[in-house]
């Protein structure tokens, strides 16, 4: 009922002057899951960004573990701990500066 009553009004001349400045909505629907892919894939890339670092480090951590080079992954996951503790710092620098 609905479909009809909007295909009737898009012949009429009020009708055609809507939908050439409303434009289009066969290509809309597209468009939103465009919108949504590129909000998720600005979000795996600050999150990369943000994280980055760390998952290297366990990573490496991880891998010397498994293969019995137990200083070898204490020292990698102390100096990945360091890290972390050093860039927490540095956030809450940046934090505390933009906050005044």
């Amino acid at each position: 009922m609905k479909q009809k009553r909007l295909e009737r009004m898009k012949h009429s001349r009020l009708g055609r002057f809507i939908c050439r400045m409303l434009g289009e909505t066969q290509g809309a629907v597209m468009m939103e899951y465009v919108i949504v892919a590129v909000l998720i894939a600005a979000a795996c890339v600050v999150a990369v960004a943000m994280f980055g670092k760390t998952i290297v480090g366990m990573f490496d951590v991880a891998a010397k573990g498994a293969t019995g080079d137990h200083s070898g992954a204490k020292e990698a996951l102390d100096q990945t701990q360091q890290t972390q503790s050093a860039d927490a710092a540095e956030a809450s620098e940046f934090h505390d500066s933009m906050h005044k």
